[in-house]
C-alpha cells in the first residue's frame, strides 16, 4: 500500500531555513506526481507546491513562490521541499501527498522567534 513518510520538520526562528523529505514507498514513485500541502492552525488545508513525475517542472502557491523549492529524487523515492526566509505564517503541519486520497501523516514547521 502507499506509504509516505514526512520528516525535517521543527521550530526556526524567522528568516531561517528548512528542509523537508518526503519518503515514499508502495508505488512506482517515479510515475506520479507529487505535492506538498499544508495546514495552519485552525485553518483549511493549503496547496504548497507541486512537481510533475520527472521533476522537469514544478509550481508554488503565490504565497511561498520564491522561497520554496520542491525537489525530487526518483532513485531514492524522496520528495523534498527546501524552505527559506521562513515567515510566522508558515507555521503549519505539511503533508506530502500522491493524491487527494494519498497522504503522510505530516510534519510540524514552526516558524517563531
Amino acid at each position: 500500500q502507499v506509504q509516505l513518510v514526512e520528516s525535517g520538520g521543527g521550530l526556526v526562528q524567522p528568516g531561517g531555513s528548512l528542509r523537508l523529505s518526503c519518503a515514499a514507498s508502495g508505488f512506482t514513485f517515479s510515475g506520479y506526481g507529487m505535492s506538498w500541502v499544508r495546514q495552519a492552525p485552525g485553518k483549511g488545508l493549503e496547496w504548497v507546491s507541486g512537481i510533475n513525475s520527472g521533476g522537469g517542472s514544478t509550481s508554488y502557491a503565490d504565497s511561498v513562490k520564491g522561497r520554496f523549492t520542491i525537489s525530487r529524487d526518483n532513485a531514492e523515492n524522496t520528495l523534498y521541499l527546501q524552505m527559506n526566509s521562513l515567515k510566522p505564517e508558515d507555521t503549519a503541519v505539511y503533508y506530502c501527498a500522491k493524491s487527494i486520497r494519498d497522504w503522510g501523516q505530516g510534519t510540524q514547521v514552526t516558524v517563531s522567534s
